[in-house]
This record gives structure tokens, C-alpha cells and sequence, in this order.
């Protein structure tokens, strides 16, 4: 099996994912308990007969349920995602989404980044030096940041930046880089009509970079930490294999020995786990945006499940289900990189 027809086999098979995880957001909001046409009502009045009615069309909840299971998969298939009802009536949700998402995604790729180019390499560093002094500092160091819990680090970061005038000495906000606030969003509006201002404008950036690096710490922490832990033992294991006693009895080097066998041999075991992790910081992003008020799409789907917006909340899973199965595909490619067996084996 040739390396793309892989690919195409598991990009084919994701397509099946994605529809049982709509399938059952559906069936889970608008087949539920809680009924979406009374949400949109705000329970008030509960005689405006009329009203509610109005409400049920709106929504397509006046049509058989196969078929409004028919036209709301067609919807999302197409990106058709129409209209918020209760957080800001009458808004695009796709608009909304644009608006959203980059904010969200900043975050994510700093969060992601701290976690593979932190944790990662403590973790071989870690396992390259077993049983001495730096590699049980680092271990220790992994252990309590994997037990960390993401509300208590952010509270702790929060209070800690607030008070950083007394604490140390300098007030964060003006710290290198003025700030208008601890908490809220980064300033990326100077990328919307010049993407190239991420690397022309430093100084932006840099502010963007502190503004969200409190929040990212908080979320990539917890993967830094098992990406340590995992890291080192893949290391351990790797060094007893034998083909690594092989190459070392045909005199390679010890850096050759390290940079081509140990450590690329030793991420194939990390790419799950990295991967993996990605999933938690999807669900995360929903506290620790809410926590340090970045309006991201995890801000954005808090506030409907609390307001009751269930389509807006259905759209904002679907958004969900699409970055899970994405990243799950970028495992994929990532196997036949690192390893290219991977995809070459007997179908």
C-alpha cells in the first residue's frame, strides 16, 4: 500500500466520523429533553402560542424529524450555518466564527508550541541523563505541572500578574511591552488585510505573544508535562533496543547515534500523545478563554451552552468535530513522515 492511498484510506474512513459525531448532536439537541424553540423564547410567556410557533419554523422544528435531520446535515455539509438566535440575535454564525477563530487559534498554537519545544526536549534530555540529578529534577518538574489543574494554575497566574507590581516589582502590563490589560483579547487586527504583518510588524507581535502567553501557559501546561514524562521513557526505551547496540558496535557516533536512531525513533511513540493532547486543549480553550476573557470559539460556545443557544452550540460542535477529525489526519501524515514504513506495509 503506497503512502497516499494510506493517506486516502484514512482521510475516507474520517468521513464516517464526522457524520455519527453530527448524527448525535443532533439527536442530542434538537431530539433531547431541552427544547431549542423555548430557549429562543427565554421560557417567558410561556401562552405566546404564536410566538413559539414562529420560533419552531424558524428553526425547522415544525418539520418531520427526518427531514429536519436531512436539511440540518445539508446545512453544515455546506457550510450554511445561518443566524444566532439569543447571544446576538440575527448574527451570521459564520461571521461570527471568522470573528472568533483566529483569537482561539492563536492561543492553541502557542499553547501547542510550549508543550512540544518545552516538554519535548526536557523530557530526551531527561532520559538521555537517567538517574543523575537533572534527570529527576526534570521528571519532578513534569510531575507537578501534569498535576496541575488548568482552573487552579489560571487563577493562581491571574493573581499572581495582577499583583506583579508588589510580588516583583514591575507592573506586567508595561513590562517590556505595554498592555492595556492582564486579561482580554490579543491585538490581531493588524494581520487582518496583511498576513505578512506577523513577521513586518515585531512589535505587534511581540504584544500579541505577551498578551496570550499567561492563558497558554495555563493550557499547554498539563501537555507539557505528560509530553516530559512520555518523552523520557520513550528515550529509555529507544536507547535498549538493538538495533541501537548494532550501530554503536559499527562505530557511529555518539551524535549520529543520538540524532538519527534515538530521537527520531523516539518521537514515533510521542505523535499519538502529541496528538492527543491537541484534543484537550480543544476542550480547555472553553475555561481558560473564559478565565483570561479571550473571545475565542471556546468563550463563544460557554456563553451559548449558558444563554441556551442550542443551534449555535450544534454549529459550534460541528466546528469541533472538524478540528478533532483534522488533527487526527495531521497524525496520520505525521506517522509517514517520521517513520516511512508507515503505509508501505502488506494491505
Amino acid at each position: 500500500m503506497s503512502r497516499w492511498r494510506y493517506l486516502g484510506k484514512r482521510f475516507l474512513l474520517a468521513i464516517p466520523v464526522v457524520w455519527l459525531g453530527m448524527s448525535m448532536t443532533w439527536f442530542i439537541i434538537f431530539m433531547g429533553p431541552v427544547d431549542p424553540a423555548a430557549n429562543v423564547l427565554n421560557n417567558a410567556d410561556p401562552q405566546a402560542s404564536e410566538r413559539y410557533e414562529a420560533a419552531q419554523e424558524r428553526l425547522g422544528l415544525n418539520t418531520p424529524p427526518h427531514e429536519h435531520y436531512v436539511n440540518w446535515m445539508w446545512d453544515m455539509a455546506t457550510l450554511d450555518l445561518g443566524q444566532t438566535w439569543l447571544l446576538y440575535p440575527g448574527s451570521d454564525v459564520g461571521s461570527l466564527i471568522l470573528d472568533y477563530m483566529p483569537r482561539t487559534l492563536w492561543l492553541g498554537f502557542w499553547s501547542v508550541t510550549i508543550a512540544v519545544f518545552v516538554g519535548i526536549p526536557l523530557g530526551f534530555y531527561a532520559g538521555l541523563r537517567s538517574n543523575t540529578l537533572a534527570d529527576y529534577l526534570t521528571s519532578l518538574s513534569g510531575i507537578v505541572w501534569r498535576a496541575m489543574p488548568n482552573f487552579w494554575l489560571a487563577v493562581m497566574i491571574l493573581s499572581v500578574l495582577v499583583s506583579s507590581e508588589q510580588i516583583f516589582g514591575f507592573d506586567w502590563d508595561t513590562f517590556l511591552l505595554p498592555m492595556d490589560a492582564v486579561t482580554g483579547n490579543p491585538n490581531l487586527g493588524y494581520m487582518a488585510d496583511d498576513p505578512l504583518a506577523l513577521f513586518t510588524q515585531p512589535g505587534q507581535t511581540l504584544t500579541a505573544i505577551k498578551k496570550i502567553a499567561p492563558a497558554a501557559i495555563v493550557l499547554g501546561s498539563a501537555s507539557m508535562g505528560n509530553e516530559m514524562r512520555i518523552g523520557r521513557t520513550a528515550v529509555l526505551e529507544t536507547r535498549n533496543e538493538s538495533y541501537i547496540e548494532a550501530a554503536k558496535s559499527r562505530g557511529v557516533s555518539g551524535r549520529r547515534l543520538v540524532w538519527k536512531h534515538i530521537f527520531r525513533n523516539a518521537l514515533v511513540p510521542l505523535v499519538p500523545i502529541i496528538t492527543s493532547e491537541a484534543f484537550l486543549l480543544i476542550g480547555g480553550s472553553v475555561l481558560v478563554e473564559t478565565v483570561f476573557g479571550i473571545q475565542g470559539i471556546g468563550f463563544l460556545f460557554f456563553k451559548s451552552a449558558i444563554q441556551g443557544d442550542l443551534p449555535l452550540v450544534g454549529t459550534l460542535m460541528f466546528i469541533f468535530i472538524i478540528m478533532i477529525v483534522g488533527i487526527n489526519l495531521l497524525q496520520d501524515v505525521l506517522y509517514t513522515i517520521i517513520d516511512p514504513r508507515v503505509g508501505y506495509e502488506e494491505a
